[in-house]
Formats: C-alpha cells, sequence, structure tokens
C-alpha cells in the first residue's frame, strides 16, 4: 500500500478495543470545514469555510430519533443485494452508514426499468441503499485504499462481499491484518458458497443458490419445470441473517472489547430455510417433490379460484377445518371420516381440494374473506403488489411510506421504546465524498488533489 494522508479526526480514532457511548457522527460540530449534502456535486469547499458538517443529515435525525444503533459506524463495501440490504437495516436503526461505491457505480444502478433520478438509477437500486451517506473510491489504486485505511480506523462495522481474496490482497484481509490492526471491529463478509471447501471463492447470485440448495426443485407443479421463488429470497434471508450475526459480534464485543469475523454465505441461508422438506427427508428419506398449490404436509393450505380472483385458504387444525365447511356450507365434511384429522384430509387431499373449490367459487373475495375472519379460518385474497403495499392495514402499520422525498417501503422492525430512522432517499454516486473526508480530517486541498488524481472518478 503506498503513502497515504494519515490525518484523522478524533471521532474517528480507534484507540481502545472497548468503548464508552459516543455520540454519531452526524452530530458532531467540531470540524472546521464540510460541505453541504446535495446532488451529488460533491466539490471541496473553500479554504476557511466553516459549515456544520452533514448538516443536512442531522435535521432530519433529531426531529426523528436515531434508533438503537446510533453511534455505531458501518462501512458498506457490499454491492447488488444481501449486503446493501443488511447495511440498510442497520442504517434504519440509526447506524451511520457509508456506501463506498467503485466510480463504476453499483451495477444495480442499471437494473431497471424503472429507474428514478432521471435515469441514473434503478428503483431496484434505491430500495437497497437508503438512509446512506455514499462516496466513490477506486480501490484498484493506492490512494484509493489509504483513503479506505483511514476509513476503517474509525469503523466498527464493515460489510463486504467481494470476490474472495480481493480483501487480502488489498492488504485488508481481516485474519491476518484488520483483526491486529482495529480489535474492536466486526467484521461481515458475504460470499456465495464461502471462501474455502470444495466450492469455495464460487460466485454466486440468488437464483444460483436458489437451484443449488434444492429450494427450486420444490417450487412449482409436479408436472412443470422448477420455478425460481419470486423475491431474491436466498439474498435477503442472508442479508437478515447478517443483521443477526453482526448484532451479535457487537453485543460480545461489549463483553470482550473484541471484534470478530462473521463469515456469511448464500449457501447458509438457503439450506437454513429448507423447512419441513430438510427435515421430512431425514425423517422419511423420501425426496420432497413440487407440490404446487398442496403444503407438504397440510391440507387445506392452498390457494382457490373465487367469483373475482385468486383466494388463499387454511385450515391447519381440526377446529379450522370445521369452521371453514361450516362457513361454506357444506358442514357434514367435518364428519366424513375421509377428512377427520390432517392425515387423513392429507390423504385425500385432490378430493378435498376439488370440494372446497367448488364453494370457494360461488363467492366473492371480500365477503368470503370477511366471513372466514370472523369464524376464526385464515384466509385472504391473493393480492397484487399494489393491492398489498395499499391496504390499510399496510399503511397502519407504517410499512408504505409517502413522506417528504421518500416513497417506498417503511422500517419492518418496530421497538416499544426505541424510535428508527424515517427512510430517506438513496444519495447520488458520490454525493458525500468530500464531506465525509473532511469529517474524518482531510483538508480541503487533499480532497482536491485526490480528486484530480481520479480517486473518486467523476463523482
Amino acid at each position: 500500500m503506498g503513502p497515504h494522508h494519515r490525518h484523522r479526526a478524533a471521532i474517528w480514532h480507534r484507540g481502545r478495543t472497548r468503548r464508552r457511548p459516543r455520540q454519531t457522527l452526524v452530530n458532531r460540530t467540531d470540524f472546521a470545514v464540510s460541505t453541504t449534502i446535495s446532488g451529488g456535486n460533491d466539490t471541496a469547499p473553500e479554504p476557511g469555510t466553516t459549515v456544520d458538517p452533514r448538516a443536512a443529515w442531522r435535521a432530519a435525525d433529531t426531529a426523528e430519533g436515531n434508533g438503537v444503533l446510533t453511534g455505531v459506524r458501518v462501512l458498506d463495501l457490499s454491492r447488488v443485494l444481501a449486503g446493501p440490504y443488511c447495511a440498510q437495516t442497520l442504517a434504519d436503526h440509526g447506524a451511520e452508514v457509508i456506501k463506498v461505491e467503485a466510480p463504476s457505480g453499483d451495477e444495480t444502478r442499471g437494473w431497471g426499468p424503472p429507474f428514478v433520478d432521471d435515469d441514473t438509477s434503478s428503483a431496484y437500486y434505491n430500495s437497497l441503499n437508503h438512509s446512506k451517506e455514499n462516496i466513490c473510491l477506486d480501490l484498484r489504486t493506492d490512494e484509493g485504499r489509504a483513503v479506505l485505511a483511514d476509513l476503517l480506523a474509525g469503523a466498527d462495522v464493515v460489510i463486504e462481499n467481494f470476490k474472495a481474496g480481493t480483501m487480502a490482497r488489498w492488504g485488508f484481509d481481516y485474519e491476518t491484518a484488520l483483526a491486529a490492526r482495529h480489535p474492536g471491529l466486526v467484521y461481515c463478509r458475504i460470499t456465495g458458497f464461502g471462501v474455502d471447501g470444495p466450492m469455495g471463492g464460487l460466485p454466486g447470485y440468488d437464483a444460483v443458490l436458489q437451484s443449488f440448495g434444492g429450494l427450486m426443485s420444490i417450487n412449482g407443479y409436479p408436472d412443470g419445470s422448477p420455478l425460481r421463488v419470486g423475491v431474491p429470497i436466498v439474498d435477503i434471508v442472508a442479508a437478515n441473517m447478517a443483521v443477526s450475526g453482526i448484532l451479535l459480534a457487537l453485543l460480545e464485543r461489549e463483553r470482550s472489547g473484541r471484534g470478530q469475523l462473521i463469515d456469511m454465505t448464500l449457501l447458509d441461508s438457503v439450506i437454513s430455510i429448507l423447512h419441513p422438506h430438510a427435515a421430512n427427508w431425514v425423517a422419511s428419506g423420501r425426496v420432497p417433490q413440487r407440490t404446487g398449490d398442496f403444503h407438504p404436509t397440510v391440507t387445506p393450505y392452498q390457494v382457490f379460484p373465487a367469483r373475482d380472483g385468486d383466494f388463499f385458504v387454511s385450515a391447519a387444525n381440526d377446529r379450522q377445518f370445521r369452521s371453514l365447511v361450516e362457513t361454506l356450507g357444506i358442514a357434514h365434511l367435518a364428519d366424513d371420516p375421509r377428512f377427520a384429522s390432517n392425515k387423513d384430509r392429507y390423504a385425500h387431499r385432490e378430493l378435498l381440494a376439488a370440494t372446497l373449490g367448488e364453494r370457494i367459487a360461488e363467492h366473492d373475495r371480500a365477503d368470503l374473506a370477511a366471513r372466514l375472519e370472523a369464524a376464526g379460518v385464515p384466509a385472504s385474497s391473493v393480492n397484487t403488489i399494489d393491492e398489498a403495499l395499499t391496504s390499510p392495514q399496510v399503511r397502519h402499520r407504517g410499512l408504505f411510506l409517502e413522506t417528504g422525498d421518500y416513497r417506498g417501503v417503511g422500517v419492518p422492525i418496530s421497538l416499544s421504546s426505541s424510535s428508527h430512522r424515517k427512510p430517506r432517499p438513496a444519495a447520488p454516486r458520490g454525493a458525500h465524498t468530500t464531506g465525509v473526508l473532511v469529517a474524518i480530517g482531510y483538508d480541503p486541498e487533499r480532497v482536491a488533489s485526490l480528486r484530480m488524481a481520479g480517486v473518486f472518478g467523476d463523482a
């Protein structure tokens, strides 16, 4: 690693392994120079200018509460989905997250249509990167890696999903470099298959792991092809597991004063969610197959066509089954020995489905949902995405927000005595490069020199 600028603000200095609670960087005012956050035109301020650092962010934070992770500083070096989703969850609950993007940008910025921000960023990207500060660094250069080293000196958490060996090649391997250099650092590595073993180092996307991990083999109809789950479920589960791992490591650091490595893989994610199919195979030796709408062990538990659309019904126990058939006007089925227990119903599931389907087809979805709800039977219309997002209950829970300049999904974790941030739109590429570097002690001349050298690309 080449020579680099060593100035650091004390707020990011890691001089101890066990820390007292700290004030988050966005609330600090003890830096002489900063920049106003706006539209991606992030230029170095004139020498002598005094501007409260990141004032544009503090106004929202102060008004809305910072969350339980206030004071935790996260470097998000990841791209695509699992890593960004993980970092965004931490940001939602108060962590100060700095996304470090290559000058070329996260490739998901181009994963559209639809696009937002004058076609410069996709809805896909924006939905995974809100509430973060964004800087650009060319980590292929000595200067870019030197800046990263300075950022690492004040980070609590690092999240990365580079190809195996990349961080080591740059001098940032956790085991051989960072653990000793920054003993309190929590380092989360997300890969497809891990870094060792027969498939260690191989890249992995969500659908690849759905295929490899067996998930696709059980999704679809018996006479059809395997189907990909309609959302990137493996990535999303990996992201949430990574959040759990990071929080566990931070809790352990409170006890021991030391950070650790979280080795998260998409493979771990997909294998962990094969319930109940993995358990069924272990118990029976029978390989699970695609069952379409049918649940592998519970009947009825499937979609039926109602008069005005698709409708899902679940009767997971005998009481619910009796209430279901009574509501549909076929109460005698509850006393039919073919349907006396779930085991019996499962053995005659095709016959039962046909009988229930005839009655459900006579009803509108809303009316049937209300009647089954009153009877204690779990059921729902099969909503489209727009119907789900605009439903009164989703609005009531704050899961779809239209506030100020943010329109999208809200924060799904609600704590009774702790607030969370209201999401802020994803920042333009490199929007905060100058502000972040000035805040860690770089002077404007140094920032300008790095910009001229192309370390930030064209951002």
